[in-house]
């Protein structure tokens, strides 16, 4: 500019009118420029990363901007594609009766883009992406974390209240771990009906299977955990079609989204509600292997149910993912070998693992898992809870205690005589954490060793398991 100034007084007028112009043109420019992006940065409602087949990373913006932002990796500028763009699909047959139920506005763009393996810095405007590394030691585990609104329950948390709905707090604390990646055992959308009169703690609380219900369940109270490390999702019985499966395959299945599989027709659902199992590798022979089980249900399935051949189909890939590796985690949402206490108004007494499942895996194998599994990850049972098998079975891990409103009724310290969640499945350790809201951590120790802790609400650990193969061992802090 002092240039320019000397340049005009020595006479040249009509030069310098030029350059001026050009100048203030440019720098307007420049500051539209960084109005639009400011503006699209705000307008980004979420930003995070997803781990699919193969640990390929998937990075997701939803943003109600009206195009979708630059993926910005190690400096260079990529664009991201739109996997989903605002709609309002119609209300279709849901778990809740029709006066209950209502159409799902997503008012919101989801974009998706790869991020190359070996990427140090990925951003998504002035969001940073967490950093994903080919070697995970420190994993977080949480799940059912959605606040329950249900009336056929006549079940109505107080989603307003951080005390009785805490998924903020435990996602807080759960990122001060520095987690390598989190678990979502699955279950991130109970807000199914409109809070009922009388209810003041849910008062106002969005509901339905729309973008608002998802913001204020999941993308909202765990931002620090989507900012801090990526994600490997497991679908839940709350993410089947006739719940939040719309919101699942726009959102969070790292999968493309296909016409047919989106959950919006009814129809379709048979094929909507099932993908085969992959696998997420954790490096040196470790891996999680993600099941798609969401719509098992709990009974026993009758000869002609088509899900048969799927969860046949489920099992040969999981051997198959899990053959010649290290240490396997199967993860799904229904604790295959897991034991509850019935909820009232049911009779009082003991639930024992998934009866649809076995039913089909005992086909498959008398010990009803593959023998290259070695520990089972589930959710669905809102509490903590371990067991150890003498048997040929995996230990079972349940973290359903993650922001849902908890079980109540307590289970024994010691199971009944005969207890056994399968055939031949004999238990011989049991540990049940009920009442009480929390998270678990994996560490690594080693090629199949690994420590699970579990804390509390205020930060306490609670419980403290060695992990090695098949094998684990838990006790009391």
């Amino acid at each position: 500019m002092d240039y320019l100034a000397r340049f005009c007084a020595a006479g040249t007028r009509l030069v310098c009118a030029l350059l001026l112009t050009g100048l203030v043109q440019g720098l307007a420019v420049r500051s539209a420029q960084a109005a639009t992006g400011a503006e699209m940065q705000s307008q980004i409602q979420s930003a995070f990363i997803v781990l699919g087949p193969d640990g390929a990373a998937v990075a997701r913006a939803i943003t109600v901007a009206d195009q979708c932002p630059s993926l910005i990796v190690d400096g260079r500028k990529a664009a991201m594609e739109l996997r989903a763009g605002p709609s309002t699909e119609a209300q279709r047959p849901t778990k809740s009766t029709p006066e209950l139920s209502k159409p799902s506005q997503f008012p919101v763009r989801v974009c998706e883009a790869q991020i190359p393996p070996g990427t140090r810095r990925a951003s998504i405007g002035r969001h940073r992406l967490p950093a994903v590394h080919r070697y995970l030691r420190r994993i977080v585990v949480i799940g059912d974390t959605g606040c329950r609104l249900k009336a056929k329950d006549n079940a109505w948390q107080a989603c307003n209240d951080p005390a009785q709905y805490p998924f903020a707090r435990i996602a807080a604390q759960a990122a001060a771990w520095k987690p390598d990646a989190v678990v979502h055992v699955g279950d991130y959308l109970y807000r199914e009906n409109p809070c009922a009169p009388g209810h003041p703690g849910c008062h106002g609380s969005a509901w339905g299977y729309g973008w608002d219900a998802w913001q204020a369940d999941l993308f909202s109270p765990a931002r620090p955990l989507l900012d801090t490390a990526p994600l490997i999702l497991i679908r839940g019985n709350h993410e089947n079609c006739a719940r939040g499966g719309q919101g699942w395959w726009r959102f969070l299945d790292p999968r493309p989204l296909v016409p047919g599989r989106d959950c919006n027709d009814a129809a379709n659902d048979v094929t909507g509600d099932y993908s085969p199992p992959y696998a997420v590798p954790l490096g040196r022979g470790a891996q999680v292997v993600v099941m798609d089980l969401s719509h098992a249900g709990e009974e026993r399935l009758p000869a002609n149910d088509p899900r048969i051949a799927q969860f046949k189909e489920s099992w040969r890939k999981l051997a198959a993912l899990a053959q010649g590796k290290s240490f396997t985690f199967a993860a799904d949402h229904y604790p295959l070998l897991g034991v509850a206490a019935n909820e009232p108004p049911r009779p009082a007494g003991l639930n024992t693992g998934n009866q649809a499942l076995i039913g089909v895996f005992s086909q498959m194998d008398t010990a009803i898992l593959p023998p290259t599994v070695d520990v089972l990850l589930a959710g669905h049972i809102h509490l903590w809870e371990h067991l150890d098998f003498a048997g040929r079975q995996p230990s079972q891990f349940v973290a359903g205690f993650s922001g849902t409103r908890e079980d109540t009724v307590p289970l024994p310290d010691t199971l009944p005589a005969g207890i056994e969640p399968a055939p031949d499945a004999p238990v011989h350790q049991f540990n049940a954490i009920v009442d009480k809201f929390g998270y678990m951590t994996l560490t690594r120790r080693g090629r199949a060793r690994w420590t699970a802790n579990v804390y509390a609400l205020d930060g306490t650990r609670i419980q403290h398991c060695r992990i090695k193969g098949r094998r684990s061992y838990c006790e009391a802090k």
